[in-house]
């Protein structure tokens, strides 16, 4: 049985778009295609990777590069504070 979007994994651009690193799916998708986001560790420049759960991120947003474990997939955009429970910081 193939994986359903959004139970199982969820599109990097709409992710990151959900969690709000960027204002616009399209910046997300921008940022992705430039190889700038890691997925454990590993680069992609495909917006349409699949992010699952416990996945970790490196992101390079605003001046400064966070590094987030992803704790849940998103239903919607919603509010930030419904948005940054979709993932936590890691200490570097």
């Amino acid at each position: 049985m193939a994986d359903q979007e959004d139970r199982d994994w969820q599109r990097l651009d709409k992710w990151l778009w959900c969690a709000r690193f960027m204002r616009a799916r399209t910046d997300c998708a921008a940022l992705v295609t430039r190889g700038r986001i890691r997925i454990n560790r590993q680069a992609t420049d495909k917006a349409h990777a699949r992010l699952r759960l416990g996945d970790v991120l490196t992101v390079p947003v605003r001046g400064q590069v966070r590094v987030v474990r992803v704790l849940a997939l998103a239903a919607r955009r919603g509010p930030p504070a419904e948005a940054a429970m979709l993932y936590e910081e890691v200490e570097g």
